[in-house]
């Protein structure tokens, strides 16, 4: 039985966008991951055109961006459903007690580097237990998150995590991440076992979905990446479009932290900037959001 605090804000219809509107998503993962993320991410999101993010409840830092999180209600915020640990030495533990979660934790007792990893060794419903686990800390630290999304794709690695996913944010009355099944999203699905007749049975059930899901741009340093975004922007479709970025700033913290440093630190250079706001309006791109994608 859905719990009735959720029933009433449950999405059973999608609500329709006008056609011809090129609506963007930028999206900003890995909130409360380190300290320099959740500077870039904060910064981005106030001052750049960053229209939305999502946190990892797991990291050590997450109680951070969840103070700044709880003072501003009006942002976009969603809950990055993390199940990998992926940097060298900078890892982290699952929510729940590690006992209820074993398949999750890998010899060195954080979760698993990898979805492979993870996918060959969790049971749907020790995910479900730690997806659980993670949602009700966010409910804890007084998060009024919009969405759900899933870190490193774990959540699509699987038909069973699929339905896990699904199923939670139904029940917690919130949109996930879902593209539809359309040849713009193929690509960014391939590998993954999410059939085009999976994501066609959740758009009939009423789960809002994205036209275009974009996971990244060609390039590396801060020029690079400019020009990617750029070029984003002026061919972007109508519809809603949602884009993938992840920031930090340039300090030793990131450094240490992640060997991907430089496409953060540029995607943060140039998603802050005033640039993007100049080409987004002279393009007639719309900033969107999840709240905004489901009607709220």
């Amino acid at each position: 039985m859905l719990r009735r605090e959720f029933i009433a804000a449950m999405p059973t219809v999608a609500m329709a966008q006008p056609a011809g509107v090129k609506k963007l998503i930028v999206h900003a993962d890995d909130a409360g991951m380190c300290h320099s993320v959740n500077l870039a991410t904060i910064e981005a999101m106030t001052k750049g055109s960053v229209s939305s993010a999502s946190i990892m409840m797991p990291c050590p830092w997450v109680q951070e961006f969840t103070e700044w999180a709880k003072a501003h209600p009006e942002k976009d915020l969603g809950l990055h459903l993390t199940l990998t640990s992926e940097w060298k030495y900078y890892r982290w533990r699952p929510v729940a007690s590690v006992d209820k979660v074993k398949g999750l934790i890998d010899p060195e007792g954080y979760v698993w580097r990898d979805v492979r990893s993870t996918a060959s060794h969790a049971s749907p419903a020790e995910v479900e237990t730690e997806l659980r686990a993670q949602i009700e800390r966010a409910k804890e630290y007084g998060i009024k998150f919009t969405h759900v999304d899933t870190h490193m794709g774990t959540l699509f690695a699987r038909p069973d995590y699929f339905e896990v996913y699904t199923k939670l944010a139904r029940e917690y009355g919130v949109p996930c991440m879902l593209p539809k099944a359309n040849e713009a999203n193929a690509a960014d699905l391939k590998g993954y076992p999410i059939t085009p007749e999976m994501l066609k049975q959740k758009e009939s059930q009423g789960y809002a979905m994205l036209d275009r899901l974009v996971t990244g741009v060609p390039g590396k340093t801060p020029a690079e990446r400019r020009e990617s975004y750029r070029t984003f922007i002026k061919e972007l479709k109508p519809g809603v479009t949602k884009l993938i970025i992840h920031l930090a700033k340039d300090d030793a913290e990131i450094r240490a932290v992640s060997g991907a440093w430089e496409y953060r630190w540029a995607d943060f250079l140039f998603w802050s900037s005033e640039e993007a706001k100049e080409l987004l309006a002279a393009n007639n791109v719309q900033l969107f959001t999840y709240r905004q994608l489901a009607g709220a």
